[in-house]
């Protein structure tokens, strides 16, 4: 017989302000099912006639049980008395609260993340971790990826980018993540808490938890957005009036006016972009199991011609509870689809400089409709004639089952699969300027394909331990085993002297340079293993005095006989002074605890095919006594039976606090850390070495620095709040021992006039971003360039252009990097905005180098060739000169959002819409490209480009809609 049903309705609100609580979950005990209040906290319950209890829970709210009684209920919950101290943190393989911590880790949730439609997940938290610098070199290109390095450099030749975990998958492909998916970023900062994760966490970790069902009701959400940009900065070069002005004027002969008006830039620039975003997803279930499944698709279009992105995917989990409530399975899938235009994007220097603004693009006498240069490249006729396109697909699937032994003992297994593909399509058409400059088949058009496949295979397996003796003593533990194969493969083939387009690439035999053997053919395959131990131990007494002890035993293919398995241990503490006895009568102190940890990291990301044993190559083809041609084979790289591990010393200590009712918090951390055992690709003598290169540790790092983050709450009254979130952080690097040689030089400057690199001998006891070279002492009466010699005597640069002669003359990695958001709500509406920057640094202005001096004349140059640098009458040279202060305030987001007022019914649950305007307003002194678009992470930072992605501007429109 059919259980009757009985309808319980009511309203959840706030038990401080009476402010109705939204999304709230209630549930009957005992019953399946549930509800989720609207936006103004109602709610209509379907419960079993025999219920008598339900449960309500919120996010920051205490869960509260409450009895059915009368018609209607008035539900009041209680914020948790802390929020931020019993937050779950999640750490290296598990959680913890927030005020358990006894390392420097910080957690963005997605209610803090950036609204300006993010290209990468990574976008979502720029600026909103201290110490975490996210630069994007390609600016608003859809097709890139930013540049991210934690707490400075810490290594001259491998990777300088934190781990990135994603549910627990070291190495996780960022392309998988969207924003709808994702439930927090957490950033493992120092040694002691990247520990746990050995020999890839030396530039930190980055662990990303995504969105996973909850017991309750179904729930639909839909999210989309639609994104335009529009031109922010840029160089402004001559225009075609200008030009021919200069030609009036005598400055450029006569014979360069062509006779047309063309803006070469402006011919790059996609007007019509409009990018759009949809993210739809389902989520449910009850006390046994429960679900979650999305679908997306976004449409990325950048605002170059030619360069977009388009992308569609899903993401599915599911978690069951069995065998007695005993054993929580869940399996996880991600799949991501794009395909990518990657042919637009590029040739900004050559718009705005190498092409004349007087000549059109087009020649009706040439096979193709479009001039053709051989030292020239016609960007326009580029776009019609040319195609570069990827096809790409990345796959993560997951399996994790924890069996509960005991009450306090546990043991999990997991395994995981991602496999990355992807396929490059070029062609050139046979009317194109490469096909008609060809020397070998000159009008017959180029064809290229590639793919690259990488599997990753995971399985790790662990036991946590949790208990509580005597009341006052808490200990937890864990002790795993991890195995992960990774393999990687590509392929390449292209060809050339093909009779017609109509192919294009699709039939690669087709050329004639196969016969010739001209056409070109490569392949590879790498694989490498990694083998770990790990453990960590937690222990509290009375939540007031907390110790931590982590170590992991790792095994790498990637290093010498010698070295294969290296330790890295960790300890940290904790003393929460707040809950001293001493402290009772602070109770303007909320929390006060001081954190303290030391831990060892190691790095071994060089690049595929660095291995510590002989490898060989080819060397090129050679013709045999028999007239047949043979390719050679021999070593390339030495063997080193003694290569081990980058490793990273690292000491951390810190201070957490809360004050004034929790209104003003925050944390302060500072930090030593030390890299040992530097790799590079060492040049040793031939022949007492087979090969030229062998991979050797030569060198030392050392980083000091500070941290600082803060939280504060001016206004919390009524209807009304205004929260301020600020960050800074300062690190400078040293290099301390190198033994490859007696410096460290790079930083090619490019351009005219074959000016060497910026950064030249860097030597041991050197700080790194010391830009080297000539310090600028003026012009002569001829605007002949003049500098300083050793002795404050000013010479000409032919004297000058000497090591005794030069020294330090600027400094490329920013002294402080900082941000400020403010948040303003009322009622249902809000306001956030966000400022960002950097301080105490330079930048190379490379343009201006090259492009700010009319010895460039014919080719077009910037406007301030004359005005700002119009007494220049001389080539170009390097020196301080072209170092320009990079300072910058960037208004970074303003994000305007309003949730409407829904009455309860059947249909809609929540409607929130949103304006989001980003790269609003710069604020520098800087002349060249926009600063924050200057690279400022490596070894050799802040050298602006002379062609780079141009700035934007963006608006968004946003809704999202819960059913």
């Amino acid at each position: 017989m059919a259980q009757q049903a009985k309808t319980v309705v009511g309203v959840v609100k706030d038990s401080a302000t009476g402010a109705p609580i939204g999304g709230a979950s209630i549930q009957a005990v005992g019953a399946k099912g549930g509800a989720i209040t609207t936006s103004v906290g109602t709610f209509n319950l379907k419960a079993p006639s025999t219920a008598s209890v339900i449960t309500v829970s919120s996010i920051g709210y205490e869960k509260a049980s409450v009895p059915i009684t009368g018609d209607s209920l008035v539900i009041l919950l209680s914020a948790v008395t802390d929020t931020s101290l019993n937050a779950v943190v999640v750490v290296g393989y598990g959680t913890q609260k927030k005020g358990d911590l006894t390392s420097a880790i910080t957690q963005i949730d997605d209610k803090d993340f950036s609204k300006g439609g993010a290209r990468n997940a990574l976008d979502l938290i720029q600026g909103k971790v201290a110490g975490l610098a996210i630069t994007r070199t390609s600016g608003s290109n859809p097709n890139s990826s930013p540049s991210i390095q934690l707490r400075g450099v810490a290594s001259i030749s491998g990777s300088n980018s934190p781990l990135v975990v994603i549910d627990g998958v070291p190495g996780g492909n960022l392309d998988l993540l969207q924003q709808s998916d994702i439930e927090s970023i957490s950033v493992l900062k120092d040694g002691s808490a990247a520990a746990i994760y050995g020999s890839r966490a030396n530039g930190g970790v980055i662990l990303v938890t995504t969105k996973h069902g909850h017991a309750g009701a179904p729930k639909y959400e839909y999210n989309t957005w639609i994104r335009k940009e529009y031109l922010s900065r840029y160089p402004k070069v001559l225009s075609a009036a200008g030009y021919r002005q200069k030609i009036a004027d005598g400055e450029i002969s006569e014979d360069n006016d062509k006779g047309a008006t063309t803006d070469w830039f402006d011919e790059l620039i996609n007007h019509d972009n409009l990018s759009h975003y949809h993210n739809i997803s389902m989520s449910g279930g009850d006390d046994k199991t429960n679900y979650r499944a999305s679908l997306y698709f976004s449409n990325y279009e950048g605002i170059a011609k030619e360069n977009s992105r388009q992308q569609y995917g899903a993401t599915a989990s599911i978690t069951h509870k069995g065998f007695n409530d005993r054993l929580l399975t869940q399996v996880t899938f991600m799949t991501n689809h794009n395909s990518a235009n990657l042919l637009g994007g590029g040739n900004w220097e050559d718009a705005l400089f190498k092409e004349n603004p007087t000549q059109s693009p087009f020649d009706s006498t040439n096979n193709g409709g479009y001039w053709n240069d051989n030292q020239v490249e016609n960007v326009v006729s580029r776009l019609h004639q040319e195609k570069s396109l990827r096809d790409q697909q990345t796959t993560l699937a997951q399996f994790k089952s924890t069996l509960t032994i005991t009450k306090q003992l546990s043991a999990t297994v997991t395994g995981s699969s991602q496999r990355d593909q992807f396929v490059d399509n070029q062609y050139k058409m046979l009317d194109s300027r490469a096909s008609q400059n060809d020397g070998d088949n000159p009008g017959g058009g180029y064809a290229y394909k590639s793919s690259n496949l990488a599997n990753d295979y995971l399985m790790e397996t662990y036991l946590n331990y949790s208990n509580t003796f005597a009341q006052d003593h808490a200990i937890s533990a864990i002790l795993g085993y991890s195995y992960q194969y990774h393999e990687e493969e590509n392929f390449n083939a292209s060809n050339k002297g093909f009779s017609a387009d109509e192919t294009e690439e699709n039939d690669l035999g087709a050329g004639n340079a196969l016969g010739q053997g001209h056409a070109g053919m490569g392949s590879e395959k790498y694989t490498n293993t990694l083998i770990s131990f790990y453990g960590r131990v937690n222990y509290a007494y009375k939540d007031k005095y907390l110790l931590e002890a982590v170590l992991r035993h790792e095994g790498s293919t990637m290093f010498g006989v010698n070295n294969k398995w290296g330790n890295f241990p960790a300890v940290s503490a904790g003393w929460v002074i707040s809950k001293e006895a001493f402290m009772d009568n602070a109770h303007w102190i909320n929390n006060l605890k001081l954190r303290a940890g030391y831990g060892i990291t190691g790095n071994q990301s060089f690049g595929n095919g660095t291995y510590p044993f002989v490898t060989l190559g080819t060397g090129g083809y050679y013709i045999y006594p028999d007239g047949s041609w043979h390719q050679t084979y021999g070593p390339s790289l030495n063997p080193n039976p003694d290569l081990k591990w980058e490793r990273k010393k690292e000491f951390n200590v810190g201070a957490d606090f809360a004050m004034f009712n929790n209104r003003f918090s925050g944390s302060i951390d500072y930090f030593q850390r030390r890299t040992d055992g530097l790799v590079i690709k060492a040049i040793v003598e031939q022949p007492a070495n087979v090969a030229s290169e062998t991979l050797q540790n030569v060198g030392e790092l050392g980083t000091n620095g500070y941290e600082i983050t803060l939280s504060g709450t001016p206004i919390r009254n009524g209807d009304f709040s205004w929260n301020i979130d600020a960050t800074a952080s300062h690190a400078r690097t040293k290099l301390l021992k190198y033994t490859s040689g007696n410096w460290l030089t790079g930083g090619g400057i490019g351009g005219y006039g074959d000016l060497g690199n910026a950064y030249n001998y860097i030597y041991p006891g050197d700080y790194l971003g010391g830009f080297f070279g000539k310090t600028y002492a003026g012009l002569d009466e001829n605007g002949k360039w003049l500098f300083y010699d050793k002795d404050g005597n000013k010479v000409d640069a032919d004297q000058a252009n000497k090591v005794e002669n030069e020294g330090v003359i600027g400094n490329g990695i920013p002294k402080l990097y900082a941000s400020l958001t403010n948040t303003f709500s009322y009622k249902n509406f809000s306001l956030r905005f966000s400022l960002r920057g950097k301080f105490g640094y330079d930048i190379l202005n490379t343009i201006d180098l090259s492009y700010g001096n009319q010895y460039t004349l014919p080719t077009n140059v910037l406007q301030s060739a004359f005005t700002k640098y119009k007494d220049i009458n001389d080539t170009y040279q390097y020196s301080d000169y072209y170092l320009q202060k990079g300072d910058f305030v960037r208004l970074d987001e303003v994000t305007f959002s309003y949730n409407v007022p829904i009455k309860a019914n059947n249909y809609i649950r929540s409607l929130s819409v949103y304006v989001t305007g980003s790269n609003l307003a710069l604020f520098t002194g800087y002349d060249g490209n926009d600063p924050d678009f200057v690279d400022d992470t490596g070894l050799f930072p802040s050298i602006d480009g002379r062609g780079v992605y141009p700035s934007t501007r963006s608006f968004l429109l946003g809704v999202n809609v819960g059913f």
